[in-house]
């Protein structure tokens, strides 16, 4: 397994040359992300918030209502695109950093996740996360933490079993998997993310525009720690 300083010279060796489309790669996910969040999400917000007052008002004094924070639907809904968004970009840079691809098309890469077999299994895999990763935050934050890091291969074992092998992984394969692969790595990883905090700084002083390199530079690391994992326990 290589160093965290390796790793990340191996991502800015797969970025040079390719920083504008990769630029363009991660900026059009989030500019949809914000578009439909201003015609869907808000809209969703207003209506259940408005639903849950007059349901409220219907219910009998000394009653605790125990309806669900209607934000907490547009909130999951929102992890789902952005991790449907976040994964076809760590591919991309996967099959680039691998050599099985050599240009990035923004227009068509950041919607492969969209794609059969891969929508319903992604969102699967995400909401079975979102709810392990729940249940073990209600211990403490900490467990939440690290088991994040544990399930964070789940999407891209996925998509290289599928990509390699055509073989459709189970949801929970997926995540045990991931699980497997991460043992003994996990500490790399939040090291590897907080070795970024400079550059975090660094963004929100220019207003969040060093985002825009920021973003790719951590992307491109991350699919260059996946490919230095050893497979063995896969």
């Amino acid at each position: 397994m290589k160093s965290n300083r390796e790793i990340k010279e191996q991502a800015k060796e797969l970025l040079a040359g390719r920083w504008g489309n990769a630029i363009l790669l991660n900026i059009l996910p989030t500019l949809l992300f914000i578009g439909i969040f201003l015609v869907v999400g808000i809209p969703i917000i207003l209506s259940l918030s408005l639903f849950s007052q007059d349901a409220a008002t219907t219910v009998m004094n000394g009653i605790n209502s125990t309806d669900s924070d209607p934000n907490y639907i547009v909130s999951l809904g929102a992890n789902i695109i952005g991790t449907l968004f976040t994964t076809a970009v760590t591919w991309t840079f996967l099959d680039v950093l691998r050599g099985e691809k050599q240009q990035i098309s923004p227009l068509t890469d950041a919607f492969r996740a969209f794609k059969s077999p891969f929508l319903l299994s992604i969102i699967v895999i995400c909401v079975l996360i979102t709810i392990f990763q729940s249940l073990w935050t209600l211990l403490f934050v900490i467990p939440g933490i690290i088991k994040g890091y544990s399930y964070s291969q789940s999407y891209t074992i996925y998509y290289d079993t599928y990509h390699h092998t055509g073989e459709q992984l189970g949801y929970l394969d997926s995540i045990t998997a991931s699980r497997r692969l991460m043992n003994g790595h996990k500490m790399q990883l939040f090291l590897l993310d907080l070795s970024f905090i400079g550059w975090h700084i660094l963004c929100i002083l220019t207003a969040g525009i060093g985002y825009l390199w920021l973003t790719p530079y951590i992307a491109a690391s991350h699919a260059a720690f996946y490919d230095n994992l050893p497979k063995e326990t896969l």
